[in-house]
């Protein structure tokens, strides 16, 4: 492991794995726990939109994303509360919209659009030095506003009816939950790619749910477990040659399917 270290390539791409650990860890707990995957599975692919607009435009699709995933996010709250529409509604909406803006502003751009592939599926071997400065304020920002609004978030994750009777603003803080969520995204998307989004923030979060339901120990564990799976995966894909971001997903997949097997042993 220690030798592939050597290249700078992959000490960037170990940086980028531990820098996604942190959002993924945090950030996804709280989808877990709020029940609210496939919203985040909604804002990763109407992100997609970024993507394109970037191309069009001639700027880093990085900053395209991280601007279409918090309209998405905004968009969604707004729906869910002002139009009153349902959830599946509002992320199927937001979902196929971004998906099809993207692909129009790629096909508009003149040429062939490159790394376009790595944008969709993750390509975590060439992430560059801009891109882990990003993805290092990124994560100081959700940091920060966890903390502050730890204890707002715990009231709406397990009772709204009881938050808003106790004075918390829920829809703001579900507003800024959302946010935190688009932010995330954009620090996944350079590792396992928009498609792949949904499962890193779900499949460690879940891991960590089966053997804590305390939030703040489920964090740190979720942190953990993401780190490993991605060192881990990053290492298999160097050895076998294989897609970075999809590698590190079925890592995930086979620990998750284990530690249910094994916790569900215990019992």
């Amino acid at each position: 492991m220690l030798e592939i270290l050597q290249y700078e390539f992959m000490r960037n791409a170990l940086i980028a794995g531990l820098l996604a650990s942190v959002a993924c860890g945090i950030i996804g707990v709280l989808v877990v726990v709020k029940r609210m995957v496939s919203i985040s599975g909604g804002i990763s692919h109407a992100a997609f939109g970024g993507v394109g607009l970037g191309y069009f435009l001639g700027f880093d699709p990085v900053f395209g994303v991280l601007f279409f995933a918090v309209v998405s996010a905004l968009s969604m709250g707004i729906l869910r509360e002002r139009v009153r529409l349902s959830e599946d509604a509002a992320v199927g909406i937001l979902w196929v919209t971004g998906m099809a803006l993207g692909v129009i502003f790629v096909g508009l751009t003149p040429g062939y659009a490159p790394d376009l592939f790595s944008y969709l599926f993750g390509s975590i071997l060439t992430v560059p030095f801009l891109d882990l400065v990003v993805m290092a304020a990124l994560d100081a920002v959700i940091i920060l506003v966890v903390f502050l609004l730890y204890e707002e978030f715990m009231a709406i994750l397990f009772d709204e009816e009881f938050a808003t009777a106790s004075g918390v603003p829920v829809k703001r803080v579900y507003t800024v939950l959302l946010s935190l969520v688009a932010l995330t995204v954009v620090v996944l998307m350079r590792i396992v790619g928009l498609v792949l989004v949904i499962a890193m923030l779900a499949i460690p979060s879940t891991i960590a749910w089966q053997f804590s339901h305390r939030l703040k120990e489920m964090m740190i564990l979720s942190v953990i477990i993401t780190a490993v799976f991605t060192v881990e995966g990053l290492w298999l894909s160097y050895l076998f040659d294989l897609a970075s971001g999809a590698t590190i997903v079925l890592v995930s997949l086979a620990t998750f399917l284990l530690s249910s097997a094994l916790k569900k042993i215990s019992r």
